[in-house]
Protein backbone atom coordinates (compact mmCIF):
# COMPACT_ATOMS: atom_id res chain seq x y z
CA UNK A 1 0.00 0.00 0.00
CA UNK A 2 1.42 3.29 -0.98
CA UNK A 3 1.45 6.08 1.75
CA UNK A 4 -1.44 8.00 -0.76
CA UNK A 5 -3.74 4.80 -0.32
CA UNK A 6 -2.89 4.74 2.90
CA UNK A 7 -4.19 8.54 3.68
CA UNK A 8 -7.28 7.71 1.42
CA UNK A 9 -8.11 4.29 2.99
CA UNK A 10 -7.60 6.72 6.67
CA UNK A 11 -10.30 9.58 4.94
CA UNK A 12 -13.08 6.67 4.50
CA UNK A 13 -12.46 6.01 8.30
CA UNK A 14 -12.23 9.56 9.52
CA UNK A 15 -14.11 11.78 7.60
CA UNK A 16 -18.45 11.82 7.79
CA UNK A 17 -20.40 10.66 4.99
CA UNK A 18 -20.90 13.66 3.29
CA UNK A 19 -17.29 15.08 3.01
CA UNK A 20 -15.90 14.85 -0.50
CA UNK A 21 -13.08 12.19 -0.23
CA UNK A 22 -9.57 11.82 -2.14
CA UNK A 23 -10.44 8.37 -3.77
CA UNK A 24 -13.40 9.21 -5.28
CA UNK A 25 -12.62 12.60 -7.01
CA UNK A 26 -14.09 13.32 -10.55
CA UNK A 27 -10.28 13.67 -11.35
CA UNK A 28 -8.33 16.34 -13.21
CA UNK A 29 -10.62 16.57 -16.06
CA UNK A 30 -8.20 19.52 -18.51
CA UNK A 31 -5.43 17.07 -18.96
CA UNK A 32 -5.55 14.07 -17.33
CA UNK A 33 -4.83 12.36 -13.87
CA UNK A 34 -1.62 12.32 -12.95
CA UNK A 35 -1.33 9.39 -9.65
CA UNK A 36 1.56 10.29 -6.84
CA UNK A 37 2.63 7.79 -4.34
CA UNK A 38 2.63 10.12 -1.60
CA UNK A 39 0.15 12.68 -1.85
CA UNK A 40 -3.93 12.77 -2.54
CA UNK A 41 -5.01 14.03 -5.09
CA UNK A 42 -6.14 17.35 -3.26
CA UNK A 43 -2.68 17.99 -1.42
CA UNK A 44 -1.50 17.91 -4.69
CA UNK A 45 -3.74 20.51 -5.73
CA UNK A 46 -2.98 22.54 -2.77
CA UNK A 47 1.18 22.12 -3.43
CA UNK A 48 0.77 23.25 -7.23
CA UNK A 49 -1.30 26.54 -5.81
CA UNK A 50 1.18 27.58 -2.78
CA UNK A 51 4.47 26.29 -5.33
CA UNK A 52 2.83 28.91 -8.25
CA UNK A 53 3.86 32.56 -9.02
CA UNK A 54 0.69 33.87 -8.68
CA UNK A 55 -0.17 33.00 -5.11
CA UNK A 56 3.67 34.18 -4.27
CA UNK A 57 2.53 37.58 -6.05
CA UNK A 58 -0.54 37.96 -3.18
CA UNK A 59 2.00 39.26 -0.71
CA UNK A 60 2.14 42.35 -2.64
CA UNK A 61 -1.82 42.76 -3.84
CA UNK A 62 -3.98 45.58 -2.02
CA UNK A 63 -5.99 43.70 0.95
CA UNK A 64 -7.98 47.13 1.85
CA UNK A 65 -4.51 49.66 2.71
CA UNK A 66 -2.41 50.12 0.19
CA UNK A 67 0.66 48.27 0.68
CA UNK A 68 2.78 51.41 0.65
CA UNK A 69 0.75 52.84 3.71
CA UNK A 70 2.68 50.77 6.16
CA UNK A 71 4.22 46.94 6.94
CA UNK A 72 1.88 45.76 9.05
CA UNK A 73 -1.22 45.80 7.22
CA UNK A 74 -2.77 42.72 5.48
CA UNK A 75 -2.16 42.36 1.86
CA UNK A 76 -3.83 39.45 -0.18
CA UNK A 77 -1.42 36.76 1.03
CA UNK A 78 -2.13 37.25 4.70
CA UNK A 79 -5.97 37.18 4.07
CA UNK A 80 -5.31 34.21 1.72
CA UNK A 81 -3.45 32.33 4.34
CA UNK A 82 -6.08 33.55 7.30
CA UNK A 83 -9.37 32.16 5.22
CA UNK A 84 -7.09 29.31 4.97
CA UNK A 85 -6.79 29.01 8.51
CA UNK A 86 -10.62 29.60 9.31
CA UNK A 87 -11.22 26.61 6.32
CA UNK A 88 -9.11 23.95 8.27
CA UNK A 89 -10.64 24.94 11.66
CA UNK A 90 -14.21 24.35 10.35
CA UNK A 91 -13.47 21.05 8.13
CA UNK A 92 -11.87 19.30 11.05
CA UNK A 93 -14.64 20.31 13.25
CA UNK A 94 -16.98 18.94 10.32
CA UNK A 95 -15.31 16.15 9.71
CA UNK A 96 -14.93 17.20 6.12
CA UNK A 97 -12.02 16.97 3.54
CA UNK A 98 -9.32 19.37 5.12
CA UNK A 99 -7.01 19.17 2.15
CA UNK A 100 -9.20 19.92 -0.02
CA UNK A 101 -11.02 23.09 1.82
CA UNK A 102 -7.01 24.36 2.10
CA UNK A 103 -6.78 24.15 -1.47
CA UNK A 104 -9.88 26.08 -1.93
CA UNK A 105 -9.45 28.69 0.31
CA UNK A 106 -5.31 28.86 -1.10
CA UNK A 107 -6.95 29.77 -5.12
CA UNK A 108 -9.82 32.18 -3.78
CA UNK A 109 -8.03 35.38 -4.69
CA UNK A 110 -5.13 34.31 -7.53
CA UNK A 111 -7.34 35.85 -9.89
CA UNK A 112 -7.69 39.70 -7.96
CA UNK A 113 -6.09 42.56 -9.72
CA UNK A 114 -3.72 44.98 -7.94
CA UNK A 115 -5.98 47.80 -5.57
CA UNK A 116 -8.19 44.82 -4.36
CA UNK A 117 -11.80 45.82 -5.22
CA UNK A 118 -11.11 49.02 -6.76
CA UNK A 119 -9.46 47.30 -9.54
CA UNK A 120 -11.90 44.55 -10.21
CA UNK A 121 -14.27 47.57 -10.68
CA UNK A 122 -11.99 49.37 -12.96
CA UNK A 123 -11.32 45.76 -15.15
CA UNK A 124 -15.31 45.24 -14.56
CA UNK A 125 -15.97 48.30 -16.11
CA UNK A 126 -13.50 48.44 -18.97
CA UNK A 127 -14.92 44.60 -19.93
CA UNK A 128 -18.39 45.46 -19.71
CA UNK A 129 -19.47 45.10 -23.30
CA UNK A 130 -17.18 41.76 -23.15
CA UNK A 131 -18.16 39.94 -20.46
CA UNK A 132 -17.06 41.58 -17.58
CA UNK A 133 -14.53 40.83 -15.28
CA UNK A 134 -14.97 39.09 -11.75
CA UNK A 135 -11.48 37.67 -9.86
CA UNK A 136 -13.46 34.18 -8.74
CA UNK A 137 -13.49 33.45 -12.69
CA UNK A 138 -10.02 35.13 -13.22
CA UNK A 139 -8.65 32.55 -10.63
CA UNK A 140 -10.38 29.89 -12.71
CA UNK A 141 -8.71 31.32 -15.62
CA UNK A 142 -5.43 31.37 -13.96
CA UNK A 143 -4.92 27.96 -13.05
CA UNK A 144 -6.67 26.63 -15.79
CA UNK A 145 -4.35 28.32 -18.36
CA UNK A 146 -2.24 31.67 -17.31
CA UNK A 147 0.24 30.37 -14.62
CA UNK A 148 3.08 28.63 -16.77
CA UNK A 149 4.62 25.38 -15.14
CA UNK A 150 4.77 23.15 -17.00
CA UNK A 151 5.82 22.23 -20.31
CA UNK A 152 2.80 19.54 -21.32
CA UNK A 153 0.30 22.36 -20.85
CA UNK A 154 -0.45 25.58 -19.13
CA UNK A 155 -2.09 25.96 -16.08
CA UNK A 156 -1.86 23.54 -13.14
CA UNK A 157 -4.28 20.67 -14.00
CA UNK A 158 -6.05 21.17 -10.45
CA UNK A 159 -8.80 18.64 -9.99
CA UNK A 160 -12.32 19.02 -10.37
CA UNK A 161 -13.57 19.81 -6.74
CA UNK A 162 -10.96 22.29 -6.25
CA UNK A 163 -11.70 24.14 -9.79
CA UNK A 164 -15.09 24.10 -8.68
CA UNK A 165 -14.52 25.48 -5.27
CA UNK A 166 -12.81 28.28 -7.09
CA UNK A 167 -15.36 29.40 -9.88
CA UNK A 168 -18.27 28.97 -7.14
CA UNK A 169 -16.75 31.29 -4.68
CA UNK A 170 -19.46 33.44 -3.53
CA UNK A 171 -19.64 36.31 -0.75
CA UNK A 172 -20.42 39.71 -0.42
CA UNK A 173 -18.60 41.04 -3.00
CA UNK A 174 -18.83 37.84 -5.59
CA UNK A 175 -21.46 36.85 -7.43
CA UNK A 176 -19.58 35.12 -10.52
CA UNK A 177 -21.65 32.90 -12.99
CA UNK A 178 -19.91 29.38 -13.14
CA UNK A 179 -19.06 28.27 -16.29
CA UNK A 180 -21.53 25.72 -17.90
CA UNK A 181 -18.57 22.69 -16.98
CA UNK A 182 -19.96 23.20 -13.42
CA UNK A 183 -23.73 23.26 -13.93
CA UNK A 184 -24.09 19.49 -13.35
CA UNK A 185 -24.26 19.92 -10.04
CA UNK A 186 -26.84 22.31 -8.57
CA UNK A 187 -25.03 22.91 -5.69
CA UNK A 188 -21.61 23.16 -4.37
CA UNK A 189 -19.69 20.68 -1.68
CA UNK A 190 -19.59 21.34 1.71
CA UNK A 191 -15.67 22.75 1.00
CA UNK A 192 -16.64 24.94 -1.20
CA UNK A 193 -19.15 26.56 1.36
CA UNK A 194 -16.77 26.17 4.09
CA UNK A 195 -14.31 28.85 2.16
CA UNK A 196 -17.35 30.94 1.19
CA UNK A 197 -18.16 31.79 4.83
CA UNK A 198 -14.23 31.48 5.87
CA UNK A 199 -13.46 34.43 3.86
CA UNK A 200 -16.11 36.70 5.15
CA UNK A 201 -15.16 36.18 8.77
CA UNK A 202 -11.72 36.56 7.78
CA UNK A 203 -11.85 39.46 6.12
CA UNK A 204 -14.51 41.53 8.72
CA UNK A 205 -12.24 40.72 11.82
CA UNK A 206 -8.91 41.34 10.51
CA UNK A 207 -10.34 44.54 8.47
CA UNK A 208 -11.46 45.34 11.38
CA UNK A 209 -7.94 45.15 13.43
CA UNK A 210 -5.81 46.86 10.79
CA UNK A 211 -8.76 49.63 10.99
CA UNK A 212 -7.93 50.05 14.77
CA UNK A 213 -3.99 49.69 14.62
CA UNK A 214 -4.35 52.43 11.73
CA UNK A 215 -6.83 54.76 13.84
CA UNK A 216 -9.33 54.57 11.16
CA UNK A 217 -11.67 53.19 14.28
CA UNK A 218 -11.50 53.40 18.23
CA UNK A 219 -12.80 50.86 20.77
CA UNK A 220 -14.53 53.34 22.37
CA UNK A 221 -16.94 53.64 19.28
CA UNK A 222 -17.30 49.57 18.81
CA UNK A 223 -18.06 49.68 22.47
CA UNK A 224 -21.42 51.90 22.02
CA UNK A 225 -22.11 49.92 18.83
CA UNK A 226 -25.70 48.47 18.84
CA UNK A 227 -24.74 45.34 17.68
CA UNK A 228 -25.77 42.22 20.08
CA UNK A 229 -22.42 39.88 18.82
CA UNK A 230 -20.26 42.84 19.34
CA UNK A 231 -21.36 43.71 22.64
CA UNK A 232 -21.09 39.89 23.52
CA UNK A 233 -17.74 40.19 22.67
CA UNK A 234 -16.71 42.52 24.84
CA UNK A 235 -18.51 41.16 27.48
CA UNK A 236 -16.53 37.61 26.92
CA UNK A 237 -13.30 39.57 26.82
CA UNK A 238 -13.81 41.72 29.77
CA UNK A 239 -14.78 38.67 31.82
CA UNK A 240 -11.79 36.50 30.37
CA UNK A 241 -9.39 39.57 31.27
CA UNK A 242 -10.88 42.27 33.55
CA UNK A 243 -7.69 43.86 33.01
CA UNK A 244 -8.04 44.45 29.44
CA UNK A 245 -8.81 48.18 29.65
CA UNK A 246 -5.51 48.92 31.12
CA UNK A 247 -3.94 47.33 27.97
CA UNK A 248 -2.44 49.27 24.88
CA UNK A 249 -5.01 49.66 22.14
CA UNK A 250 -3.16 47.08 20.00
CA UNK A 251 -3.16 44.54 22.42
CA UNK A 252 -7.11 45.41 22.97
CA UNK A 253 -7.82 45.20 19.57
CA UNK A 254 -5.93 42.07 18.91
CA UNK A 255 -8.07 40.52 22.29
CA UNK A 256 -10.87 41.72 20.94
CA UNK A 257 -10.76 40.19 17.10
CA UNK A 258 -9.34 37.07 18.76
CA UNK A 259 -12.66 36.70 20.87
CA UNK A 260 -14.94 38.02 17.61
CA UNK A 261 -13.00 34.90 15.69
CA UNK A 262 -13.74 32.51 18.42
CA UNK A 263 -17.72 33.36 18.78
CA UNK A 264 -18.43 33.52 15.12
CA UNK A 265 -16.17 29.87 14.56
CA UNK A 266 -18.68 28.21 16.98
CA UNK A 267 -21.32 29.14 16.01
CA UNK A 268 -20.86 28.53 12.26
CA UNK A 269 -19.87 24.90 13.83
CA UNK A 270 -22.57 24.11 15.74
CA UNK A 271 -25.20 25.49 13.15
CA UNK A 272 -23.98 23.75 10.65
CA UNK A 273 -23.69 20.23 12.31
CA UNK A 274 -27.42 20.72 13.58
CA UNK A 275 -28.45 21.54 9.68
CA UNK A 276 -26.75 17.95 8.70
CA UNK A 277 -28.60 16.26 11.49
CA UNK A 278 -31.89 18.23 11.05
CA UNK A 279 -32.05 17.40 7.14
CA UNK A 280 -30.63 14.46 7.39
CA UNK A 281 -27.33 14.93 5.66
CA UNK A 282 -25.58 11.48 5.00
CA UNK A 283 -23.81 11.86 1.82
CA UNK A 284 -21.98 14.01 -0.83
CA UNK A 285 -24.96 13.71 -2.81
CA UNK A 286 -27.57 14.91 -0.47
CA UNK A 287 -25.50 17.89 0.52
CA UNK A 288 -25.10 19.43 -3.39
CA UNK A 289 -28.85 18.66 -3.95
CA UNK A 290 -29.66 20.16 -0.55
CA UNK A 291 -31.71 23.75 -2.14
CA UNK A 292 -29.59 25.99 0.92
CA UNK A 293 -26.30 26.36 1.78
CA UNK A 294 -26.01 24.08 5.05
CA UNK A 295 -22.79 25.74 6.20
CA UNK A 296 -23.90 28.25 7.89
CA UNK A 297 -24.07 30.60 10.92
CA UNK A 298 -27.40 31.08 13.15
CA UNK A 299 -29.63 33.65 11.59
CA UNK A 300 -29.48 36.16 14.35
CA UNK A 301 -25.53 36.21 14.47
CA UNK A 302 -25.21 35.90 10.83
CA UNK A 303 -26.94 39.32 11.16
CA UNK A 304 -25.48 40.69 13.68
CA UNK A 305 -21.99 39.94 11.42
CA UNK A 306 -23.68 41.60 8.10
CA UNK A 307 -24.44 44.72 10.29
CA UNK A 308 -20.91 44.68 11.28
CA UNK A 309 -19.60 44.43 7.82
CA UNK A 310 -21.68 47.51 7.43
CA UNK A 311 -20.56 49.66 9.96
CA UNK A 312 -16.75 48.92 8.46
CA UNK A 313 -18.22 49.90 5.23
CA UNK A 314 -19.18 53.17 6.25
CA UNK A 315 -16.72 53.95 8.61
CA UNK A 316 -13.53 52.10 6.98
CA UNK A 317 -13.95 51.07 3.55
CA UNK A 318 -15.38 54.88 2.13
CA UNK A 319 -13.34 56.60 5.21
CA UNK A 320 -11.22 59.67 2.72
CA UNK A 321 -7.89 57.81 2.70
CA UNK A 322 -8.91 54.59 1.27
CA UNK A 323 -10.82 56.32 -1.13
CA UNK A 324 -8.44 58.41 -2.00
CA UNK A 325 -6.53 55.57 -2.81
CA UNK A 326 -8.75 53.55 -4.78
CA UNK A 327 -9.55 56.27 -6.96
CA UNK A 328 -6.24 56.55 -7.53
CA UNK A 329 -5.78 53.13 -7.96
CA UNK A 330 -8.50 53.24 -11.07
CA UNK A 331 -7.03 55.53 -12.40
CA UNK A 332 -3.98 54.00 -13.12
CA UNK A 333 -5.46 50.50 -14.25
CA UNK A 334 -7.59 52.62 -16.90
CA UNK A 335 -5.10 54.95 -18.39
CA UNK A 336 -2.63 51.73 -18.58
CA UNK A 337 -5.62 49.69 -20.27
CA UNK A 338 -6.16 52.58 -23.19
CA UNK A 339 -2.94 52.90 -23.67
CA UNK A 340 -1.71 48.97 -24.14
CA UNK A 341 -4.84 48.90 -26.14
CA UNK A 342 -3.65 51.71 -28.35
CA UNK A 343 -0.22 51.02 -28.10
CA UNK A 344 0.17 46.93 -27.80
CA UNK A 345 3.60 46.81 -28.98
CA UNK A 346 4.28 47.67 -25.26
CA UNK A 347 3.17 44.29 -23.83
CA UNK A 348 5.63 41.95 -23.11
CA UNK A 349 6.52 39.30 -25.92
CA UNK A 350 4.03 36.53 -24.52
CA UNK A 351 1.08 39.18 -24.24
CA UNK A 352 2.17 40.45 -27.58
CA UNK A 353 1.70 37.29 -29.37
CA UNK A 354 -1.85 36.21 -27.81
CA UNK A 355 -2.74 40.04 -28.96
CA UNK A 356 -2.00 39.66 -31.93
CA UNK A 357 -3.65 36.24 -32.47
CA UNK A 358 -6.76 36.65 -30.68
CA UNK A 359 -9.31 36.95 -33.16
CA UNK A 360 -11.32 40.13 -32.50
CA UNK A 361 -11.23 43.52 -30.21
CA UNK A 362 -12.76 41.42 -27.35
CA UNK A 363 -10.49 39.02 -27.10
CA UNK A 364 -7.28 41.59 -26.95
CA UNK A 365 -9.05 43.17 -24.57
CA UNK A 366 -9.03 39.79 -22.72
CA UNK A 367 -5.80 39.40 -22.87
CA UNK A 368 -4.89 43.24 -21.79
CA UNK A 369 -7.15 42.02 -18.53
CA UNK A 370 -4.94 39.20 -17.90
CA UNK A 371 -1.75 41.23 -18.04
CA UNK A 372 -3.39 44.00 -15.91
CA UNK A 373 -4.84 41.51 -13.81
CA UNK A 374 -1.68 39.88 -12.92
CA UNK A 375 0.18 42.25 -12.03
CA UNK A 376 1.16 43.39 -8.35
CA UNK A 377 0.58 46.53 -6.83
CA UNK A 378 4.00 47.93 -6.81
CA UNK A 379 4.41 46.87 -10.20
CA UNK A 380 1.26 48.59 -11.90
CA UNK A 381 2.52 51.97 -10.26
CA UNK A 382 5.99 51.62 -11.59
CA UNK A 383 4.79 50.75 -15.13
CA UNK A 384 2.78 53.66 -14.62
CA UNK A 385 5.44 55.82 -13.62
CA UNK A 386 7.51 54.80 -16.75
CA UNK A 387 4.69 55.24 -19.17
CA UNK A 388 3.69 58.71 -18.28
CA UNK A 389 6.33 60.40 -15.99
CA UNK A 390 9.43 59.46 -18.33
CA UNK A 391 12.07 62.29 -16.56
CA UNK A 392 11.13 60.27 -12.95
CA UNK A 393 14.06 57.91 -12.47
CA UNK A 394 12.07 54.35 -12.06
CA UNK A 395 14.09 51.25 -11.25
CA UNK A 396 11.63 48.74 -13.45
CA UNK A 397 12.38 45.36 -14.39
CA UNK A 398 9.86 44.41 -17.00
CA UNK A 399 8.85 40.74 -16.80
CA UNK A 400 7.26 38.45 -19.08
Amino acid sequence: MTAREFIETTEEKRLAPYATKSAYSIGRTLHGNEPDDYRTCFQRDRDRILYSKVFKDLQHKTQVFLINEGDFYRTRLTHTLEVAQHARTFARALRLNEDLCEAIALAHDLGHPPFGHAGEETLNELLKDDGGFEHNLQSLRVVDFLEKRYQRYDGLNLCFETREGIARHNTTHDHPDAPPEFHRFPKSSLETQVVNIADPLAYCAHDLEDALNAGYLRLKDLRNMENPLVRRVFERCRSRYPDILQADTILQSRILVRTLIEEANIAVIRQTSRNIEQHGISSVEEARNFPEDIVAAPAGVWENFDALKSYLFENVYRKPQVCIMNEKGKLIIRRIFRHLERCPEMLPRTFKIRFDEAPDSSGKRRILADYISGMTDRYVMDLYMMMFEPYEKVMFEFRE
